[in-house]
């Protein structure tokens, strides 16, 4: 027997939000249709009224589960390179308490009404909890070497640990600029192409990135002394990084950029003149963890480009709920309309991963789940609006 469900509003994301409408859902979960309150289909049906919006389930393109247990290990507002030498040095821990954290963690995904998850792993470890959870995860096996002569080895030990997770949804993945060198990500790029696989990349989450590769100057160079890395032979590029690396990669390669913190307005302009396949990617509440800043987002709006949102892991967010990014984004940026912000954290995020034919909108014969927007201001959401999973 089919289930119906109706609210303030109906929000299928494609297509027009319809007040006081009716989704109906069959007992797999599949959308069976959505309708106007005067349907006459709807005759005699028995409806569960709700109030606030009903959406699709959100999609969180960016986050880290196996660093679960680094939850309130760094302080806030270290900077990037003291945050990213913590994580190095204290991510160590049993196998229990990760696999304890990382279950955890999943649950609170879940709860807070996400089905879908791209997720950066430098193991294998977080491999069990995927494989028996009820969310989608696509898989970035985190690849990272700055020294030209280790990039076969690196790449070679991310296809072992790849092989670890389901081949249909797992890609190996370039860290970041300033973790791989030009050799590991050309070899990181033949290897998407050739799989058809999509690439996520850590894109200029502190001006310290820009400083190395504009200069060769700046905290990464004591980043790369402590770790007892050798990088003569990198050499300043006279230009930021996004504008170096991208020219690594082919033009089609689906990227999804992460984070973008200080991405410049010549760097988007860069991105769109290449008419590369790019997606960009914001996490608010890590940044404003980490760096105590904010991507400048109107500056990216003004451009077609595919919009998705993140939260990153526990070490660097309170939550795991891409609710209270989408909160952030709208305390900050209160002119974005919902009704735009709301495909980020859905279909965007969805057709990134390839997975829009079951996620991301109320579709017809789509099972992309349903969450319930409680305290919503008709359209918007509030400071106080929390989610509901209803399927």
């Amino acid at each position: 027997m089919n289930t119906f469900f109706s609210a303030d509003y109906i929000l299928p994301v494609v297509g027009e939000a319809v007040r006081n409408g009716v989704i109906e859902i069959t007992e797999k979960g599949v959308i069976a249709g959505v309708h106007a309150p005067d349907n006459p289909i709807l005759n005699g049906k028995k409806i569960v009224k709700h109030t606030g919006i009903i959406t699709p389930g959100f999609v969180n393109t960016h986050c880290h589960l196996e660093l679960s247990h680094m939850a309130g290990v760094i302080p806030r507002l270290t900077g990037l390179v003291p945050f990213l030498q913590q994580v190095i040095f204290q991510r160590a821990a049993s196998e229990n308490h990760m696999l304890q954290a990382m279950e955890a963690a999943d649950k609170q995904l879940y709860d807070n009404g996400i089905v879908a998850v791209g997720d950066h792993a430098n193991t294998a470890a977080s491999a069990p909890v995927k494989a028996s959870s009820s969310i989608h995860y696509h898989t970035f096996v985190e690849t990272l070497g700055f020294e030209p002569e280790s990039a076969e080895q690196k790449f070679s030990e991310a296809l072992a640990i790849a092989e670890q997770f389901n081949p249909h949804t797992t890609s190996v993945t370039p860290h970041a600029p300033y973790s791989v060198s030009k050799e590991l990500f050309k070899l990181l790029n033949d290897n998407a192409t050739e799989h058809q696989m999509p690439l996520s990349i850590h894109n200029q989450e502190s001006e310290e990135e820009n400083k190395l590769f504009r200069y060769k100057s700046g905290r990464f160079l004591n980043f790369y002394q402590v770790l007892g890395r050798d990088i003569s032979g990198f050499k300043a590029q006279a230009r930021n990084s996004l504008q170096t690396f991208m020219s690594y990669l082919s033009k089609d390669t689906p990227v999804l950029l992460v984070h973008n913190t200080y991405t410049s307005s010549k760097d988007i302009y860069f991105i769109e003149r290449q008419g590369r396949n790019v997606s960009w990617c914001f996490c608010p509440n890590a940044n404003l963890y980490i760096e105590g800043s904010l991507p400048k987002i109107p500056n990216f709006v003004r451009y077609h480009h595919r919009i998705t949102i993140g939260t990153d892991s526990l070490a660097s967010n309170n939550r795991l709920c891409v609710l209270s990014e989408l909160k952030a984004i709208h305390r900050h940026f209160p002119e974005l309309p919902f009704t735009e912000t709301i495909k980020w954290a859905t279909i965007n995020g969805a057709s990134f991963l390839g997975i829009s034919e079951r996620y991301g909108s109320l579709e017809r014969g789509k099972r992309p789940g349903l969450n319930l927007l409680k305290n919503t201001d008709g359209l918007s959401i509030t400071p106080y609006t929390e989610v509901v999973r209803l399927i």
